[in-house]
């Protein structure tokens, strides 16, 4: 995630090399969703995620707008339904006509 430009220290881009300190901000783009996370505490082993969960707070409104995108994502399922197959050859075609008019 790092290299590829999703993470966010303190407002800036940061390297892998960065040294991480307690009380930094640090926003992570996973996806559809971004969160934004507070460094609680710092750990010289690796742990559990369960442990690691507790090492940082996510913010309220972090947490409000990954919600609200979630409900946003659902209710557009609602409207752009995935078909239940395939469309043949002939069904191609009527659309390709469709289309191109």
């Amino acid at each position: 995630m790092i290299q590829g430009g999703k993470v966010h220290y303190n407002g800036q881009r940061c390297k892998p090399s960065k040294c991480v300190e307690v009380g930094a901000k640090v926003k992570l783009a996973q996806g559809f969703d971004e969160k934004e996370v507070t460094i609680l505490e710092l750990l010289d082993k690796r742990q559990p995620a369960a442990l690691a969960q507790q090492l940082y707070l996510e913010s309220e409104q972090s947490i409000e707008k990954r919600e609200q995108n979630a409900i946003a994502r659902k209710n557009n399922s609602f409207f752009a339904p995935h078909p239940v197959n395939k469309p043949d050859k002939k069904q191609r075609r009527e659309l390709l006509k469709l289309k191109s008019s």
